[in-house]
């Protein structure tokens, strides 16, 4: 098949994109695939496009990628586009997107995740693979998930959405609850999360998740595991557990090597292992997910587990969680890869 991986954009995950967009075109070719890795937002920038060759030649915008510390420069990005425009597809992806047989979303956060690029591409009749605009959309709000959870008795922390235009001196003050989970509403990758235990730490923790967007979800802290439940077509994976060896599970100890301790199949009881797997696949299936998706969990001391969100585009980077789950059931990189365009194409029959 000719198939497009689309990575990059212009979310804070860009990096965590690349690097996605990478290793997944790499392991479709080894299937027999012809690819093109294209970047969403820079696209194709030379005068000599030809679509049909582009495929031939297995173009890729980038032969090496690796997740820094700290999150991209996004204006500085936006600096190297050619045209200067504001527009979210770069030149001629939309050509390769409707060349294409399926287009592989590796794109994280942001609009490659919220569900518009999935409605743009459900409007020019793209075929793509994970969830469709609406699931999309619910899932990467947060504050939108915890409703769908908690009408389908998805349990989940307690929590309290602020917009920026409500939030001042009084309202922060008005806050007693400590500790509490800080986080954008629709981030992803840990960007902008705190966890603070003070009202002069809640305020600083408001204002640097402000930074990222309008809408802030302050959260019932839990303390307990921290585990991560992938689910294809339906059908949950094997559990990892996820044990940061400093601090909590931020931007830097999911991507820098040798920060986090990741135990799968998770050493759990079967009875605990089973209801997670079904709490997960009820999460997917409420949250009306299609093809992929993964789940994060937390299990408190007294046994209780919570559902924190549901991930539409989990990463697919070395470090990622749902390719180790995938791994401990016997499914390979580049097995994973074609199943998830196998599944993905069949809501399209």
């Amino acid at each position: 098949m000719n198939i497009a991986v689309l990575a990059g954009g212009l979310s804070t995950e860009r990096d965590v994109s690349i690097t996605s967009g990478s290793m997944v075109a790499k392991a479709l070719r080894k299937k027999g695939h012809h690819i093109v890795l294209i970047d969403v937002f820079m696209g194709y920038e030379q005068d000599n496009f030809n679509v049909e060759k582009l495929f031939e030649n297995g173009y890729d915008f980038t032969k090496d990628s690796f997740v820094g510390e700290s999150i991209p420069d996004l204006a500085e990005v936006r600096s190297r586009r050619r045209d200067k425009s504001d527009r979210f597809f770069g030149e001629h992806v939309e050509d390769i997107c409707r060349y294409a047989d399926i287009c592989f979303l590796a794109l994280h956060g942001g609009d490659g995740e919220n569900g518009k690029l999935q409605a743009a591409l459900d409007l020019m009749g793209v075929k793509y693979t994970g969830s469709g605009y609406l699931a999309s959309a619910a899932a990467m709000d947060k504050s939108v998930t915890k409703s769908i959870f908690l009408h389908h008795g998805v349990p989940t922390p307690n929590s309290i959405c602020y917009r920026l235009s409500d939030w001042n001196d009084e309202a922060c003050a008005k806050h007693s609850i400590y500790p509490c989970v800080v986080k954008p509403c629709s981030g992803g990758s840990s960007v902008g999360v705190s966890i603070v235990e003070t009202p002069d730490e809640f305020k600083k923790a408001m204002e640097e998740a402000f930074r990222y967007e309008t809408k802030v979800l302050v959260e019932q802290y839990i303390k307990g595991r921290e585990f991560s439940v992938g689910v294809i077509n339906g059908k949950a994976l094997p559990i990892i557990e996820i044990i940061p060896k400093t601090g909590f599970y931020d931007y830097i100890n999911k991507y820098q090597s040798g920060r986090t301790e990741e135990i799968c199949p998770a050493n759990l009881d079967e009875e605990t292992t089973a209801r997670m797997q079904r709490e997960a696949e009820k999460a997917y299936d409420v949250l009306g997910l299609e093809g992929y998706g993964r789940v994060d969990f937390l299990l408190d001391n007294n046994g209780d587990m919570f559902s924190l969100e549901a991930n539409t585009l989990p990463g697919m980077t070395s470090a990622s969680l749902i390719p180790q789950e995938a791994a401990a059931e016997g499914i390979g990189y580049e097995d994973l890869c074609n199943k998830i365009v196998e599944v993905s194409l069949e809501k399209y029959k």
